[in-house]
């Protein structure tokens, strides 16, 4: 199975099962993380920037293309409440605007 390496959350490793988003498989591993629209692409809040490992998602959905062409999710950023990865590992950040106050975040 892939696996998603969160640097700032201390190089966690999540593994993400086949079809399963990274939302899904971050919460599996009691990983709170924002999601203010309850996971229903309808916001960014939920946004990761991919470090490395971008050419292993699937492809863009229809909401995340929406919000790429409005210009509110840059090019090396995907919706974890969309996204998958289905051939490969990936690494990626917590952006600072989507921080939680309570979870304790690495450089």
């Amino acid at each position: 199975m892939p696996n998603l390496t969160v640097q700032n959350l201390f190089d966690r490793q999540v593994e993400v099962a086949p079809g399963q988003t990274l939302l899904k498989a971050i919460q599996a591993e009691g990983i709170d993380w924002m999601h203010a629209c309850g996971a229903k692409g309808r916001c960014t809040t939920c946004r990761i920037i991919v470090q490395e490992g971008l050419e292993h998602f699937g492809p863009l959905t229809d909401s995340e293309q929406r919000y790429r062409d409005r210009g509110r999710l840059q090019a090396n950023e995907r919706l974890t409440c969309q996204c998958t990865l289905v051939s490969g590992d990936a690494q990626g950040r917590v952006p600072r605007q989507t921080m939680l106050p309570h979870m304790k975040y690495s450089n």
